[in-house]
């Protein structure tokens, strides 16, 4: 008898080898319609899949994320045969999952048009209702090559060259179109219904460019129609948000090919950046760091002492002078720990915390450059605490209830909690490691936070807590850090004197809050669509007048209000004021004041707040304090 253990804890037994297809069949009716894929003893599998020993079983359906994934590997598939039917002599290449959607890359002779996905897209469905079986097959290496090779697949037959030549290949079939791939997919075209194709881009084979420029088609797929609607919908909205074109309507910076991945910030986004400075560097003062500030350009022997040159040269920029060679900082630890190293420090000392706003630059590839999210030269709120062993907790937990009170201000409630442990690639001992890991999750296990485990995702030198933002449209975005790294202070040699009097190392937390400054004044952009709240706004107040006569009391206005600190200025030209306002209100302004000739008699002001809200006629005094409280309460 074969035992097969279900996750809901229960147990079948079957007298012989059977299919998952047929276990679910036993289970009922409904399973066996919506099973798409499984997992056997943890691995993923086909429903075909013969199960002849006892095992686990968890039998996936589009409602489990990884059955979505099944689903989107197989449309994928669907796009590489309709693509085939319609245009025989393009070549498919590779065809990977990735968030949200799939994409595959074909080499043709002329790139794929927008007209194209339309026809593509229509033939997709035509296959999809055939509802036509997915079969695997297995061959030997050579054996695959040689087939791929006889259909004019030349570049799956390069794939398989790279596969060790005494290993055998597995092969999807469904109607006349076979693919290379190692699955699993869905039972038949039939289970692919919600799919979309999205866009057409340029792609070089292997992601080189000395090789043939690709054409790359994206699309998406879902479980249902409602989701794929809702996610429509989504990606319609956050074009409406994107951060590069309301960085340049509302005239905050801008990015230009002379200086790649770097930004030029106008007057504006300037002042936007400095409000988020200037409260984080308040949080600094307020909760015992000390702001430093260390060189941009470090000799080759520390990187190579902390181990980036040797694990992360690629992603550096390197300059030479009097025959030494220097990087420049992607990252702020060294010269933080060389601050720490220049006095004799006492376990009194400890924890002892150092705040950067630290510029760094790292060589991104110039593909992977997006706006100001995505850029070579960015500043962090960067921070370090060097402490003992038994401290890290403590710290830990302290830096995570601090880290929520300033997403709250920033308008972010919704956080995420991922912990990502150690790489394959690493330095230093599993005791070591599995101290630091516990200390992280366990923080979180105090702070009450529940959180996810991202396996292999962590340093070289030490594992992390992600802590990831959920904005208004429901998008995700990485952005503070905990680390814990014992390893770097000791290959720089600090040291501190403990109790007894003995040298010992600390260990040091390299901690984030809003990460980049560039790319979290991108997200608020996005999360508030430009309108930024009037704590953050560029100009929080703009003071038009009606008429030439008002013009001086106008500017009355806005000069009491600037001595009273607020960002202000006034509109005297003479346009007519329902002009002036629909300018100002596109520039989304949060307060926008109207004053003619009535309201300087009076010394008021009509008040129109962000979004056609008219608050009415108010004192100066009155609406200043409005404003203020406003700003206090960063509502």
């Amino acid at each position: 008898m074969i035992q097969v253990a279900l996750p809901d804890g229960s147990k079948r037994s079957f007298e012989g080898p059977l299919s998952i297809a047929q276990v679910a069949a036993v289970i009922g009716p409904g399973l066996a319609k919506a099973a798409l894929a499984a997992k056997v003893d943890g691995k993923l599998v086909d429903t075909s899949f013969l199960i002849d020993q006892d095992v686990e079983l968890s039998i996936l359906t589009a409602k489990d994320p990884e059955g979505l994934e099944v689903i989107r590997h197989s449309t994928a598939h669907l796009l590489a045969y309709a693509v085939k039917e319609l245009f025989p002599e393009a070549q498919v290449t590779i065809g990977p999952v990735i968030e949200n959607g799939f994409y595959y890359d074909f080499s043709y002779k002329r790139p794929f048009t927008q007209e194209d996905l339309t026809l593509i897209e229509h033939k997709m469905s035509e296959l999809a209702k055939k509802d036509e079986p997915v079969i695997r097959r297995v061959l030997p290496r050579d054996e695959a090559i040689a087939y791929f090779k006889s259909i004019g697949e030349l570049y799956k037959a390069e794939i398989i060259t790279s596969i060790p030549a005494d290993q055998e290949v597995s092969l999807y079939s469904e109607g006349s179109f076979t693919d290379l791939c190692r699955g699993p997919h869905v039972p038949s075209t039939g289970k692919l219904k919600v799919f979309k194709l999205m866009k057409v881009a340029g792609a070089y084979w292997r992601g080189d460019s000395n090789n043939e420029m690709l054409t790359r088609i994206y699309g998406t797929a879902w479980a249902s129609k409602e989701e794929q609607a809702a996610y429509l919908t989504m990606l319609e909205e956050a074009e409406k948000r994107d951060h590069r074109r309301l960085g340049r309507e509302l005239d905050l910076f801008h990015t230009q090919e002379e200086a790649p991945g770097l930004v030029f910030w106008h007057p504006k986004g300037w002042a936007i950046w400095q409000q988020v400075e200037q409260y984080m560097r308040k949080v600094y003062e307020n909760n015992g760091y000390m702001e430093v500030k260390a060189p941009q350009i470090l000799d080759r022997s520390l990187w190579e002492k902390t181990g980036h040159w040797q694990n992360y040269r690629e992603n550096m920029f390197t300059t030479a002078s009097e025959n030494r060679d220097y990087a420049v900082k992607p990252m702020n630890c060294p010269g933080h720990i060389q601050i720490y190293k220049s006095a004799l420090r006492s376990y009194r000392d400890l924890p002892l915390r150092y705040g950067e706003f630290g510029q760094c630059h790292r060589n991104e590839p110039s593909g992977a450059l997006h706006g100001i999210m995505r850029v070579r030269g960015f500043t962090q709120d960067d921070g370090h605490i060097f402490c003992s062993e038994d401290q890290i907790l403590e710290e830990c937990v302290a830096f995570t209830s601090l880290l929520q009170k300033v997403y709250r201000d920033f308008g972010f409630s919704n956080i995420l909690y991922k912990v990502a442990t150690r790489p394959q690639n690493r330095i230093g001992s599993d005791e070591i490691w599995d101290k630091a890991e516990h200390a992280l999750m366990e923080s979180l296990r105090r702070s009450g936070c529940e959180f996810l485990i991202s396996p292999a995702d962590g340093a070289f030198y030490g594992p992390k807590i992600e802590y990831t933002l959920k904005d208004a449209i429901g998008r995700q975005w990485q952005c503070g850090t905990m680390q814990v790294d014992f390893f770097m202070p000791e290959r720089l040699g600090a040291e501190y004197v403990a109790q007894d009097n003995t040298h010992r190392t600390p260990v040091m937390l390299h901690r984030a809050i809003v990460g980049s400054l560039e790319r979290f004044i991108g997200m608020l952009v996005e999360n508030y669509s430009g309108a930024m709240p009037a704590w953050l706004a560029a100009e929080q107040v703009m003071v038009c007048s009606i008429s030439e006569g008002a013009a001086q009391y106008a500017e009355n206005v806005a000069q009491t209000l600037k001595k009273q600190g607020f960002r202000v200025n006034a509109d005297l030209r003479g346009e007519k004021i329902t002009y002036k306002i629909r300018e100002h209100s596109l520039q989304k302004v949060p307060y926008i004041l109207v004053v003619g000739e009535k309201e300087a008699a009076a010394s008021t002001v009509a008040v129109r707040g962000r979004g056609n809200r008219e608050l009415g006629v108010m004192q100066l005094e009155g609406f200043a304090e409005l404003l203020r409280k406003e700003i206090e309460n960063k509502a």
